[in-house]
């Protein structure tokens, strides 16, 4: 190998031990949100590009390409990694995830060519009150006040942003088509939100990879009945981008499945809201739209409910030895 290849892999070899040992000292929140936060920013750029494709290729088809495009680009990995480090511990479990998650996709992208990109992602805030309310069902999550305060406050920077925009768009179309399609959008919410908190129970005794590696073995599975009936012709230029839908949408998953077993689900969902941030800049970077002074302000609000609730979440953990209680995640 040539001196400068190995100085530069020497280099980044210390630049990534540099980053897990700051890491390592963050709280279980923090490292949790962090995953997050990149996790929306790749599901942005993705939702991005979906709604271009959307457009021209037919919903049900498109749905079935981007998974199928997303396990193409997970092959290799398993394949050099092994096969056997992703069978499952639960292929129920995976199975009923990849349902949930097929049914929340299919009225997704049948309202997506046909809501604006700022509208997608803000109904899709709808989905960490879905969430918070299962995971204190379901897994008996302490909702500390931080939590619902950020969240609280995160979607009261939606309703900023998107309150002006939302109330045009209503108010557009003859005859309620504009709402009902709005309403298909607000449809896939909880059926979303199922699907995650079935992934944070696998958490419990699957790795992040293998979860991502099933999710798109059986939305892949379950779509390709919905794709056929509609099947249409795709170009180069649209296959490529397919496979880089596959790209983002494999990252982002990885990036939400750690995220989840970080900590609790419900510490995690007031980062989700700044997916709005990402929504601008791509709206502003690809479509040319400039974000209004709602935004701003919006996104601001966002962004600190964001920081403080990471921030006393982190206080949180390091007083409870302290204080004599059993610490817990998040």
């Amino acid at each position: 190998m040539p001196p400068t290849d190995t100085a530069s892999r020497t280099a980044s070899e210390l630049l990534f031990a540099g980053l897990r040992t700051r890491t390592a000292r963050w709280s279980p929140t923090t490292r949790a949100l962090a995953w997050t936060v990149a996790a929306g920013l790749l599901f942005t750029g993705l939702n991005a590009l979906m709604r271009a494709l959307a457009q021209a290729i037919e919903p049900m088809q498109s749905q079935f390409l981007r998974y199928a495009m997303g396990l193409l680009v997970l092959l290799p990995v398993v394949l050099w990694r092994g096969v056997q480090h992703y069978r499952p511990r639960s292929i129920g479990g995976q199975f009923w995830r990849g349902g949930f998650h097929t049914a929340g996709l299919a009225l997704w992208f049948l309202a997506l060519p046909r809501i604006p990109l700022a509208d997608t992602t803000a109904i899709g805030f709808t989905t960490p009150l879905f969430i918070m309310i299962g995971a204190r069902i379901l897994f008996g999550e302490a909702m500390h006040w931080e939590r619902w305060l950020a969240v609280t406050l995160g979607f009261a920077g939606v309703l900023i942003v998107v309150g002006p925009q939302l109330g045009l768009g209503l108010g557009r179309g003859a005859g309620g088509g504009v709402q009902w399609w709005h309403l298909v959008m607000l449809a896939s919410a909880p059926l979303f939100a199922a699907s995650f908190l079935i992934t944070k129970a696998l958490t419990r005794h699957e790795s992040a990879g293998v979860i991502l590696l099933w999710q798109s073995i059986t939305v892949t599975l379950f779509s390709l009945p919905l794709a056929l009936p509609v099947w249409g012709p795709v170009s180069a230029l649209q296959w490529l981008g397919f496979l880089v839908c596959g790209l983002l949408g494999s990252a982002g998953h990885y990036c939400l499945n750690r995220g989840l077993a970080a900590a609790d689900i419900s510490a995690t969902q007031s980062a989700k809201f700044l997916e709005l941030i990402w929504s601008a800049f791509f709206g502003f970077v690809i479509f040319g739209d400039v974000p209004t002074e709602t935004t701003l302000i919006g996104g601001t609000v966002i962004a600190a409910a964001t920081l403080w609730v990471a921030r006393r979440e982190g206080q949180r953990r390091s007083d409870a030895p302290a204080s004599g209680n059993t610490p817990r995640p998040g």
